[in-house]
């Protein structure tokens, strides 16, 4: 039996009809085609589904579809364009922040949830936010690196 949800993405209003056991993150991608928010685990440990709902990041993994009805839901796809980089993209491309890309949108999502929060994060802060975003290719220096070029451009 099929639940009606009515929610908006990217900016979008979207209703649909989803299965109440269906996650959000399963909803984007497969129903949306929203494939930037990636599956890594399913259980909340790697943070590669990182989305925001109503401003909040969130692992998407561990999100019903249902319970973001009524929400505002922003993804990877949502937060800038080949045309207009948002700053922390920029600061991933700039700062080699990334090697093999998958957790880059998790990891992006995640910053930029801290950057709302506190606009000029120390590097704690930032190794603090991340912590729950796991990247098996590089030293998080980098991606570290990434969020204060963000935070710089950001500030002016």
């Amino acid at each position: 039996m099929s639940e009606p949800i009515h929610l908006t993405i990217n900016n979008t209003p979207q209703s649909a009809e989803v299965e109440p056991r269906t996650l959000l993150v399963h909803f984007l991608r497969d129903q949306l085609g929203l494939t930037g928010t990636h599956i890594g685990c399913d259980t909340t440990q790697c943070g590669a589904c990182t989305v925001h709902l109503d401003g909040d990041a969130v692992k998407s993994c561990t999100v019903l579809a249902v319970q973001a009805d009524g929400c505002n839901v922003t993804t990877i796809e949502g937060i800038g364009s080949v045309e207009a980089l948002h700053p922390l993209q920029e600061g991933f491309w700039e700062s080699h922040g990334l090697q093999c890309g998958y957790c880059t949108p998790g990891m992006i999502m995640a910053a930029a949830g801290l950057l709302q929060r506190i606009p000029n994060p120390s590097e704690d802060q930032i190794r603090r936010s991340l912590e729950g975003n796991l990247c098996r290719c590089t030293g998080y220096h980098n991606i570290v690196r990434a969020v204060q070029y963000a935070a710089a451009k950001i500030q002016g």
